[in-house]
């Protein structure tokens, strides 16, 4: 019971989850969806469905958290202008990185830069989400017989 698309699915998953490791890894690289599905043979359109599907938001979503997450760490180290830092995690537009940073975080970059310490707990809460749908996920694939 429940094994109808059982293999497909597993099989779904595997490839997602490839989707998922290759940002996890080159995420300051110049990716898009387009490149992402590009690497799995899929369409841009197919892989963003089933993507967030699985995961709870877009590819695109996602590689931005990712940059975002990275550049938290770079300018909590302070050494880098927030422009140096939107490129070296692999953002192309300041703006796009600024108005997206300010989404996730709570501040600005420069004021994240100037005072990490205000951001709170947000980005735990980002991590936590990003991961838990796919634990779930993971964790009912491997249970079921």
């Amino acid at each position: 019971m429940g094994n109808m698309d059982g293999g497909h699915h597993l099989e779904d998953l595997a490839w997602l989850r490839r989707v998922r490791d290759r940002i996890d890894r080159e995420y300051a690289q110049p990716l898009d969806v387009e490149a992402l599905a590009r690497g799995v043979h899929m369409s841009a359109g197919h892989l963003s469905r089933e993507f967030k599907r699985a995961y709870g938001e877009s590819p695109y979503s996602y590689l931005m958290t990712r940059r975002i997450e990275r550049a938290m760490a770079l300018l909590r180290r302070g050494d880098m202008s927030v422009t140096d830092v939107c490129f070296a995690v692999g953002c192309s537009s300041l703006g796009t990185f600024s108005t997206r940073f300010t989404e996730l975080v709570g501040m600005s970059p420069s004021a994240y830069k100037q005072d990490p310490s205000r951001a709170g707990e947000i980005i735990s809460c980002i991590s936590k989400y990003v991961t838990r749908p796919v634990r779930n996920r993971e964790a009912k694939t491997t249970t079921s017989p």
